[in-house]
């Protein structure tokens, strides 16, 4: 099965730890990278998201995080 995740984080290199955890654990990235304006926190935060080919079948108690 196909698996697909959107990882968003403030514009820190917290940021590209979390994509880059999730490129070490066999993510591959899946478009360009997004960044927009969080008026509420007033920060920058920015968005990737990442796909990842598994054995199994899908259902939506798939723990994404843990694959």
């Amino acid at each position: 099965m196909k698996l697909y995740r959107f990882l968003s984080e403030e514009d820190t290199s917290a940021f590209c730890h979390k994509v880059t955890e999730a490129l070490n654990k066999g993510w591959a990235l899946h478009g360009s990278p997004t960044q927009t304006w969080d008026h509420a926190a007033g920060v920058m935060r920015c968005g990737q998201a990442v796909t990842k080919e598994v054995e199994g079948t899908y259902t939506p108690d798939v723990k994404l995080g843990e694959q």
